[in-house]
C-alpha cells in the first residue's frame, strides 16, 4: 500500500494502517523534531502528531504524505512549545530542521550555525515589536500557527487587508534585522 492509500484506510478508522504509517514515517519525523525540540519531549510530540492524522486523515487530499505529516508534525511541535511557554523558540528550531537531513548526524559546525541561527531569528522577532503588538501577533498567528488570513482576521478583530499589510510589514521587519546579520553567515564583514 501506498502512503495516500494508508492515509485513505487511517481515515476508513484502520489502526492498522495508522502502526505501518507510523513505522515509516516516525523515524524521520522524529529526526527532524529533535532539531526543534528537547529530546525528552519528541516521543510525546510524535504520540500527538500521529493522534491529530488519525482524526484529520479524513480531510487529507492528496498533496503529498511526507509535506503533509510534517506540517501536523510542526503545528503539534508549536503547540507543545507554546504550552510550556516558549513559543520564540519554535520557528528558529523548525527553520533550522527545514533543510536538515534527518539522516545525517548533525556535526558540531552544524550546531553552531543552528545556534547562532536562532539567536538572529530570536532578534528578527524583537524586531516586531513586544509580545502582543500587532505585527508580532500577525506573524505569530500566521508563520508560528499557520493560520489563514481569514482566521487572523477574525482573532484579531481587523480586516483581512488590515491582516495582510500587518503580515507584509513583518516580513520586511524581520528580513531587514536578519540581514543585519548577513555578514556574519557569509564570512565576510568585519
Amino acid at each position: 500500500m501506498d502512503n495516500d492509500e494508508l492515509i485513505g484506510a487511517v481515515a476508513r478508522g484502520e489502526d492498522t494502517a495508522l502502526r505501518e504509517l507510523f513505522s515509516r514515517h516516525a523515524p524521520w519525523l522524529a529526526a527532524r523534531l529533535r532539531a526543534a525540540l528537547p529530546a525528552a519531549d519528541v516521543e510525546d510530540v510524535l504520540q500527538e502528531t500521529f493522534l491529530a492524522v488519525w482524526r484529520g486523515a479524513g480531510g487529507y487530499r492528496s498533496e503529498g504524505a511526507g509535506g503533509w505529516l510534517w506540517g501536523i508534525a510542526r503545528r503539534q511541535a508549536a503547540l507543545w512549545l507554546r504550552r510550556r511557554g516558549h513559543p520564540e523558540l519554535l520557528l528558529a528550531a523548525l527553520v533550522a530542521a527545514e533543510g536538515r537531513d534527518p539522516f545525517d548526524p548533525a556535526d558540531p559546525a552544524d550546531l553552531a550555525v543552528a545556534a547562532a541561527s536562532r539567536a538572529e531569528l530570536a532578534d528578527a522577532v524583537e524586531a516586531l515589536g513586544p509580545e502582543g503588538s500587532p505585527h508580532r501577533e500577525v506573524w505569530r498567528l500566521m508563520y508560528v500557527e499557520e493560520r489563514t488570513v481569514a482566521e487572523v482576521a477574525a482573532l484579531t478583530g481587523v480586516p483581512a487587508g488590515t491582516v495582510k499589510s500587518r503580515a507584509h510589514r513583518a516580513r520586511q521587519l524581520m528580513r531587514a534585522a536578519l540581514q543585519r546579520h548577513q555578514p556574519l553567515r557569509d564570512g565576510g564583514g568585519q
